[in-house]
This record gives C-alpha cells, structure tokens and sequence, in this order.
C-alpha cells in the first residue's frame, strides 16, 4: 500500500487526485503504525519549514517516515516535502530537518545571479539532467528538458552528491534529489500534467 503522509501542511488533495488518474491506490495516514507498514510512502508540504517539522513530529510522524526510510521503503518528498528531507532549513530562523539527505535549504535571495528575477519562483521550468550521472529510475519516463511546476522561494543547496536534476533560475536550482530509496521533487507532480503524472508513474514502479 502507498500510504501519503497526511499532517496537515500537504497539498493532499490533487496529489490524491493524480495517483487515481493512473489507477494507483493510495491512502492517507497520520498513524505512525500504519505508516510503517506502507509499500511506498509519500510526503507533501506547503508553508513554512519549521512550521511543517512541528506537525510532522506530533504524533511520531517524524520518526516514522525516518524509520520506514531506513528500512528502504521508497520515500518521496514533493516540495516542502522535499525540504524535510534535508540536515536544516533556514526559514524563519533554523530547523532541523529529517537528515534522510546531507544538505540544507536557504532563502532564494541569497542564491539568485539576477535579482530582477520575482519569488517565489512560480510556473514552469525545464529540467536539465547530471551529466556525470545515470538518470534516475524517477525520471525513466521523462525526457530532458521536460517542464514542471515549480512554487518555492527556498531552495535545497549544499547536496550536489544528490542531484538527479536541476532547472535554470539564473542558478541551477535543486529540482529533485535522490539517495538510495529517498527521492525529492521541489516541483509538484502533481500539477505538472502528464509529465508529472508520468513521474508519480514511474516513482510507483520502483
């Protein structure tokens, strides 16, 4: 069973959406048991990161989504999601993060080449892939150069070793990571159209 995380910050609904749209079954959860019992698991988020860390740790979330990773259970975090994944965000202060992957996350601003540029970065991007790097079974179904919806204005740095791509926002902005069984989108799958379905698809597979 794929089993979302439901603690209250994610965009639930359309991801839920999306996944029935290619006939996957998936359910909510904010059981700690139950989602240690979970096939694959998926954690959305919108707001603020430590706002999102405080709900995820209520209840034995937080450690629940560490636990199932560690085991290899394939774990997704989609855009705020994602941010958790990390050491620390810098949003409104410091916050530890799930350190599921080396990294951090910092305020756009002081990551931009070109300050004319608005955040948050809002709409579609093309996704450039690592040269130096195998493409990532989350993309098996995704051509480069492929646009996806992005909404952040803070952005994963400091975790090169995990790329699996980027998209050009006058710097190469983290678009989606991976270690091992944990994988990370800053974009949203699911309001990405049939590219994005096809990386909900693909991720399923796994």
């Amino acid at each position: 069973m794929i089993r979302i995380v439901d603690y209250g910050v994610g965009n639930i609904f359309s991801l839920k959406c999306s996944l029935d749209y290619i006939g996957v079954r998936a359910e909510l959860t904010r059981d700690p048991e139950e989602l240690i019992k979970s096939e694959k698991i998926i954690l959305p988020g919108v707001g603020a990161f430590g706002d999102a860390v405080k709900m995820l740790k209520k209840g034995g979330m937080a450690d629940a989504v560490m636990e199932t990773a560690k085991k290899g259970i394939p774990l997704l975090g989609i855009c705020l999601g994602m941010q958790l994944l990390f050491d620390k965000g810098y949003e409104y202060g410091e916050h530890e993060g799930l350190g599921l992957i080396p990294g951090y996350v910092e305020d756009m601003n002081k990551l931009l080449t070109d300050q004319s540029l608005s955040l948050p970065q809002m709409g579609w991007n093309a996704l450039s892939f690592p040269t130096d790097k195998e493409v990532s079974p989350l993309f098996k179904y995704t051509p480069e150069g492929s646009s996806v919806y992005f909404v952040h204005s803070y952005s994963a740095v400091g975790c090169e070793e995990s790329i699996i791509a980027t998209a050009e926002y006058s710097y190469p902005v983290t678009a989606a990571v991976q270690k091992d069984n944990v994988f990370g989108t800053q974009f949203h799958p699911e309001k990405s159209g049939h590219v994005g379905l096809s990386i909900l698809k693909a991720f399923v597979e796994i």
